[in-house]
């Protein structure tokens, strides 16, 4: 048997951890349960004591014993992977096949990294006839037997939950040993769980590098380009892959998401419907499938697709949280009472639980109990900042370099950089100040392309900040002042080539990414003659709306209120002093004004942007697009004021936000 991971030995406890864990491995069994058995009594929820106490038992042949011991455990930690691979082992010394098997799969699917998991399903599932998945477990199997000890280790202290301990290792054996392919992958996936996706791409492209022919590596370098919505690149990656093996599951999934990211919805929803037809338990692609329903305005269909989710799996948060992301869905009590009692699990993910909780906020919003809403959205939004880890005061400075940096003189001096193209126009400010309604607006004149957030901008900082684009020096944002003339008519060229792939050949372009008010600096110097619109909304509505919504990536600083508040100063400071900076350049639109008085306001923006007024920009709701942010059920509607003040049925319960506004309450 191999020892659990264990933490350094720093206390009386866990020297006693680590010497039943070695009377294990010695086989002394009967020692083993006596210290585990008087451990137990002074730390009786200890995870590892648990654990030992219940491997102990079974070595012993006291099945249920050590069963119930496992049921204790499961209680505290139901996302301890070797909790389950144990549970398979006592079924297995029952001769219990299908517990035994659907233990070690619970156990593979918490943590891949569990070798003796991996071997048992490989017999078994030989032993049952499903020899295909017999092979894949004994492949994965192999894997694991072929790393050195410490990055075993470390991928397993990963796959626990113990980040930081699994980074140190497997960089101190990098460190020693040189490059290995999958020191690089695990360091990858950390990069990625922290929201360092340019590090993550990085690190895997190094990995292709050293192994070209991985399927593995090279579809998780795919996965990574995904998320960082390099489409372009990662279709040349699974072009490859779907030439190895045209039939894989995975690759062609990760296909059809491609297809979805490029805007090629005819491509993907038959990719996914392909895909459906042969696997059609499996709700995460009913998920997929329904995404791309709901941004073709397809809304029916999505519905069902994401209702046929929860069907197959009853604490599946992302599909009630994608109903209620609909904002015109309304959930029968039986839904609702569902979502409750999945919620209240123990044994539910954390994903699954924030999700079901903003679902359940809403839900409860729509049916005005007001209360119980809040509850849930402060419960949701509660536990994911527990995942995010948001420092507010790093946005911060870099918006105070920003500013003493891109001064009006600044900007004089660099008048002549950059590309000339007057084809963009970007639509910014804050998530859900009414950004996507500007965007239907303009993307229903003929002269004007819509797209989706389009990720270009902030990828471009992004690698500013983490290479030496800039020459040596300080990165972003301090290194855009050696950001010479040749430099910037390259970014900006490069701008319009990477974007051209999600336009159809009009003379203009959205790109609407909220958080671009950040760069106004950066997209002046690259595209000076690009539009620029502030979508502005009153600091109670806009912030509070943020609290209320899950976003699918990004935005970490929205699931507290004080972060938002402090997010929402800092977007007005910054926006002010753009105002002083590059006078004229940035067009505000209220979205309270936009709702109270369309056709002004609608003229105005066209103005501002060249193009003559088209009747249809008023009939935005009937221009059938694809929409891909949270609005995208609300911006094919009339307008509707109701929703303007509803901010004040939560008024009870946001004192904090108000207080840490101040004064941009007013301003």
């Amino acid at each position: 048997m191999q020892s659990a991971t264990l933490s350094s030995p720093s206390s009386r406890v866990e020297t006693e951890v680590k010497r039943i864990a070695a009377l294990l491995g010695r086989r002394e069994f009967v020692q083993a349960l006596a210290a585990a058995q008087s451990l137990r009594t002074q730390v009786p929820g200890n995870r590892d004591v648990l654990y030992l106490l219940a491997v102990s038992y079974r070595s012993l042949r006291r099945i249920a014993e050590a069963l119930a011991t496992l049921g204790d455990l499961e209680k505290s930690q139901p996302r301890f992977g070797r909790l389950f691979q144990e549970r398979g082992h006592c079924h297995a010394a029952l001769n219990a096949v299908v517990p035994a098997i659907d233990a070690y799969v619970r156990a593979v699917n918490l943590n891949p990294n569990l070798p003796e998991s991996w071997q048992a399903l490989h017999a078994l599932l030989r032993q049952t006839g499903h020899d295909a998945e017999s092979e894949a477990a004994a492949a994965q199997a192999a894997r694991l037997a072929t790393l050195p000890a410490q990055l075993l280790t470390a991928f397993e202290m990963h796959g626990n939950g113990d980040v930081g301990g699994a980074e140190e290792l497997v960089r101190d054996y990098l460190a020693s040993h040189g490059e290995h392919v999958e020191g690089l992958r695990l360091l990858a996936k950390i990069a990625m769980d922290a929201d360092a996706s340019y590090d993550a791409e990085l690190l895997l492209a190094r990995a292709k590098d050293l192994a070209p022919e991985n399927t593995v590596v090279r579809y998780e370098y795919a996965l990574v380009l995904v998320n960082r919505q390099r489409h372009e690149r990662a279709r040349i990656e699974l072009d490859r892959l779907l030439a190895v093996d045209p039939r894989d599951h995975s690759f062609r999934a990760l296909n059809a998401a491609v297809c979805a990211g490029l805007g090629d919805y005819d491509r993907a929803v038959p990719l996914y419907r392909e895909l459906l037809a042969q696997t059609p338990l499996e709700p995460e692609l009913h998920v997929s499938l329904a995404h791309a329903l709901k941004t073709c305005g397809l809304q029916r269909e999505a519905i069902g697709q994401y209702r046929e989710a929860t069907a197959l799996r009853a604490d599946f948060g992302e599909a009630y949280w994608s109903l209620a992301n609909l904002k015109t869905y309304r959930f029968a009590p039986a839904e609702l009472a569902s979502m409750q009692r999945a919620e209240a699990q123990p044994s539910v993910r954390p994903t699954d639980r924030y999700h079901l909780c903003f679902a359940l906020g809403k839900a409860l919003e729509d049916m005005e109990r007001y209360a119980e809403s809040f509850a849930y959205y402060a419960r949701g939004n509660a536990l994911k900042q527990i995942e995010v880890r948001y420092k507010p005061q790093v946005l911060e400075q870099a918006a105070r370099v920003q500013a003493e940096l891109c001064t009006g003189e600044f900007f004089e001096a660099r008048k002549n950089h950059g590309c000339s193209s007057t084809a963009p126009i970007f639509i910014l400010g804050l998530p859900r100040s009414g950004s996507t309604l500007i965007e239907q607006i303009l993307t229903s004149h003929s002269q004007v392309d819509g797209t989706m957030e389009l990720a270009e901008i902030p990828r471009l900082a992004q690698n500013l900040r983490s290479s030496a684009l800039a020459g040596p020096g300080p990165g972003y944002p301090q290194g855009i002042a050696q950001l010479n003339a040749e430099i910037c008519l390259k970014l900006g060229e490069q701008y319009v080539r990477d974007t051209r792939v999600y336009r159809t050949g009009r003379p203009y372009f959205i790109d609407k990414m909220p958080n671009n008010f950040r760069h106004i600096g950066l997209i002046r110097l690259i595209l000076p003659n690009a539009r620029i619109i502030d979508a502005r909304r009153e600091p109670m509505a806009c912030c509070f709306s943020i609290f209320k919504q899950l976003f699918a990536a990004g935005q970490r600083f929205a699931y507290d209120l004080v972060h938002i508040a402090r997010y929402y100063r800092m977007y007005l400071e910054l926006m002010s002093h753009w105002d002083a900076a590059l006078p004229g350049a940035v067009l505000r639109v209220r979205h309270e004004d936009l709702v109270s008085d369309l056709e002004p306001n609608v003229r105005r923006i066209l103005d501002y942007c060249g193009l003559a007024f088209e009747p249809a920009c008023l009939d935005f709701h009937r221009t059938r697009r694809s929409v891909h942010s949270a609005s995208s059920e609300q911006v094919r509607q009339a307008l509707d004021a109701q929703g303007i003040d509803h901010w004040r049925h939560y008024e009870a319960w946001l004192d904090p936000l108000k207080a840490a506004l101040g004064d941009a309450l007013t301003g």
